[in-house]
């Protein structure tokens, strides 16, 4: 196969991949207000079990990423599709707070942390040269947009047309299809062989995390992925709530969740480009700082569908565009032997952002009747992101090639 041809076989099949597992995660807000009404579960415990599944996302990708290093990406995915599915379908089932925790908060959130960015771009990474690592994290990125575009209006036009229940296994069914997309994926005998020698060769996966973690790049970088966290996950499970505070249909947060996703396709691709004549954390200062500019605008704008539809445009170029100049920077602080763990660690630092912007989010609409503190607090987490990004040190990419 030649060098092109297996770029793309590569890139597509990590795409698409990433499209079904964030397309499903991404959509799960669109189920708050069903699973309240049927179960009578309260806003902030069905919020709570949200945000353990974005901390139980962030927590899969070092775990799975150290596994993926070790036995191979396929393996992972097709283990993680299996709790991805079963998650899903015994959601309807459960009538408590602990059992949506364990069906949306565990099962779920770790299937498809199994199958997302710490896995797939390491896996990709590997298998591919370093200047083209950047254009096909990207082009993976990218694909976890466009499942959103496309799983979030369709998960809200099953749920309108048939129930929340039919709309959730007819995710669980779907998330069955990336175990036939990993195929590409795995590894051949003579890449197994190459695997084993590399591991048993050099740095020692515990040496390399104690030299990562006195790092002060690397320290930056998860301070500024913290936040990014926070804001996904807020606007993911509460921007459906908000729209309806501001006295419009289920269908205008749902539009806006797809023209997120349709945004971050450009705003991924962008990125990936950028990445190879730009210095990445530059790329990363500016993306946080548009945010706080983006949400102080929001806050005055009148609150009309277009108000929503622009506002989701913005925040959609930047939305998960953090992802390939956050994974390039540890792979050029580190390299990419242990890519998958490494960047699997700072999507836990997201994650755990996503907890608390869920949860929190859940709190906020509780006390207050609004989110509007949620808003104040995202402003000033997205400027401090912008500023801590600058003293991470990085060589200009023309500097390299020379």
């Amino acid at each position: 196969m030649t060098p092109q041809r297996t770029f793309w076989t590569l890139v597509i099949s990590a795409a698409a991949i990433l499209a079904v597992t964030m397309g499903i995660r991404q959509s799960m807000g669109l189920f708050l207000s069903p699973l309240n009404t049927s179960t009578g579960l309260g806003v902030v415990t069905i919020s709570f079990a949200m945000a353990v599944a974005q901390f139980t996302w962030g927590a899969a990708q070092p775990l799975f990423g150290m596994l993926a290093d070790r036995v191979g990406s396929f393996k992972v995915i097709v283990f993680g599709t299996f709790m991805l599915a079963l998650g899903l379908v015994i959601t309807p089932f459960v009538s408590s707070g602990f059992g949506l925790i364990f069906a949306i908060g565990i099962l779920t959130a770790a299937g498809a942390g199994a199958g997302s960015f710490s896995i797939l771009i390491g896996a990709a990474a590997q298998r591919l040269p370093a200047e083209r690592r950047s254009t096909a994290a990207g082009f993976i990125n990218a694909g976890g947009s466009f499942g959103q575009f496309i799983f979030a209006p369709l998960t809200q036009a099953l749920i309108n047309a048939y129930s929340w229940v039919i709309a959730i296994l007819v995710l669980a069914a779907t998330s069955l299809t990336t175990i036939l997309l990993a195929l590409p994926l795995r590894n051949k005998k003579d890449d197994a062989e190459k695997h084993v020698v590399a591991q048993s060769d050099g740095i020692k996966l515990g040496e390399q995390l104690r030299i990562a973690f006195k790092d002060r790049s690397y320290l930056c970088l998860h301070a500024g992925f913290f936040t990014c966290g926070f804001h996904i996950a807020f606007l993911v499970t509460h921007l459906p709530g908000e729209v309806n505070l501001c006295g419009l249909s289920a269908s205008v947060g749902a539009a806006s969740l797809a023209i997120i996703g349709l945004a971050n396709i450009v705003g991924s691709i962008g990125a990936g480009w950028l990445g190879q004549t730009k210095r990445m954390k530059m790329i990363l200062f500016w993306m946080y700082g548009s945010r706080a500019v983006a949400i102080a605008i929001y806050l005055v704008a009148p609150k009309t569908e277009l108000t929503f539809y622009i506002f989701a445009a913005v925040l959609g170029l930047t939305w998960l565009s953090t992802v390939p100049p956050t994974a390039g920077l540890v792979g050029k602080l580190f390299g990419t032997r242990y890519l998958g763990t490494l960047f699997g660690f700072t999507l836990l630092s997201h994650q755990i952002g996503g907890f608390s912007g869920a949860w929190l989010g859940g709190i906020a609409i509780v006390k207050t009747g609004s989110y509007d503190w949620m808003w104040y607090a995202d402003i000033v987490l997205a400027s401090a992101a912008a500023l801590v990004n600058l003293p991470i040190r990085e060589e200009h990419p023309k500097r390299l090639v020379a």
